[in-house]
């Protein structure tokens, strides 16, 4: 079926990022992995390669777009490549909308430019131990100043993604006890900066997977936040949370796609190369019928994907239909991407070989932005049950 989501520009793109990944992250990339985050100067490549700044305002320096494409082609041609850009997809598809969505004037001016070049990499810091994706549970605190110049951030966050390099991070955290009958209010986001006394960046946690992406423990003590780093309304913060789940989902959804196509890829080149019995692995019936059963469900999963990415690109991506394509996508990319590691035999499971990361880095798929059960739960609530 023809593909109608992506244009020449886009394509032109594509060959610019395919041709990048090639020269700036193959030739270092095993180096990374073992050492559990890129280096903190490849943002300012990402940067130079205008990947921050795509749908940033052209007067803060960036090209004054409005649509996720470029992103969704940065998801296929990384796992293409069976790599990962570390960090800065949640500085791009996490943090921005919030910094376009709430931060005034003035602090535009103040945090777009340096976000665009790199020079501030964002996080964006909600979960805490012991509360996973019951945000309304959260335990920290920013209390304000008698003077109202300030708060006084206090309390701990866990799986920050990004969380060693940030330089910024949006912080959630309660200004006001929750209601009795809203126990969602009385939550804040605040952009912080991860320079200011008493922030302190914790253990950076080993992962499964997702290797190259650093992800931290965050703890705060008695920082001082400027009252001006508010980002919207006092007590508002998890309404805001909510407006961009969806789009946070999609980028879920897109990945797993994105992943699923990629092993198919893999498990397709191995098997015509690998021989067994003296004959092509990719000659067996079985392997044909593993690979064939993979590539339908990779069609029926991209034409999910990019149904939803146009959706978001028009504003109307609803968040039933987010969690709807995530859930899909997700539990579908396991699928496959299990059944092309088999394909592989033994070698499948090394780390030398793309398809073991893949298969590794997949897996969080269906527990971060919201798991697959919670993702049920908003279904069946959206279908009146």
């Amino acid at each position: 079926m023809r593909r109608t989501v992506f244009d020449g520009d886009h394509e032109s793109f594509r060959n610019v990022l395919r041709a990048f990944i090639e020269a700036e992250v193959g030739p270092h990339y095993q180096e990374w992995f073992e050492a559990g985050l890129v280096p903190r100067e490849f943002y300012f490549k990402l940067a130079e390669l205008g990947l921050f700044g795509i749908n940033v305002p052209e007067e803060y320096g960036g090209a004054g777009l409005d649509t996720h494409k470029f992103e969704a082609i940065q998801y296929e041609e990384t796992s293409r490549a069976g790599v990962t850009f570390g960090g800065s997809g949640v500085h791009v598809l996490l943090a921005l909308p919030y910094l376009k969505m709430l931060a005034t004037e003035e602090q535009q001016r103040r945090f777009l430019p340096k976000f665009v070049s790199g020079d501030e990499m964002w996080a964006l810091a909600m979960t805490e131990p012991g509360t996973g994706s019951d945000l309304a549970g959260m335990k920290s605190t920013a209390r304000r100043s008698e003077d109202g110049f300030h708060y006084v951030l206090n309390g701990a966050k866990t799986f920050i993604t990004g969380g060693v390099h940030a330089d910024r991070v949006i912080v959630c955290a309660r200004t006001a006890p929750p209601r009795e009958d809203d126990r969602r209010f009385g939550i804040s986001l605040f952009a912080v900066d991860t320079k200011s006394e008493g922030y302190c960046v914790g253990r950076k946690l080993d992962k499964l997977g997702l290797r190259t992406s650093d992800t931290a423990e965050l703890s705060f003590s008695d920082v001082v936040v400027p009252a001006e780093d508010l980002l919207g309304e006092e007590n508002q913060g998890f309404s805001y949370l909510g407006r961009n789940l969806p789009s946070e989902r999609w980028g879920i959804a897109y990945g797993a796609y994105a992943q699923a196509a990629a092993a198919v890829r893999f498990a397709k080149e191995y098997t015509q190369q690998r021989t067994v019995f003296g004959k092509e692995v990719a000659s067996f019936q079985n392997t044909k019928f593993e690979l064939a059963a993979c590539q339908a469900k990779v069609d029926a999963m991209q034409a999910v994907a990019d149904r939803a990415l146009e959706a978001l690109d028009a504003g109307e991506l609803t968040p039933a239909e987010a969690a709807s394509a995530k859930l899909f996508c997700t539990e579908a990319a396991a699928d496959v991407i299990d059944r092309c590691l088999q394909l592989h035999g033994g070698y499948g499971y090394m780390n030398e070989y793309p398809i073991a990361r893949l298969y590794a880095d997949n897996r969080v798929n269906r527990i971060y932005g919201g798991t697959s059960e919670v993702m049920k739960t908003i279904i069946a609530k959206n279908m009146g049950l």
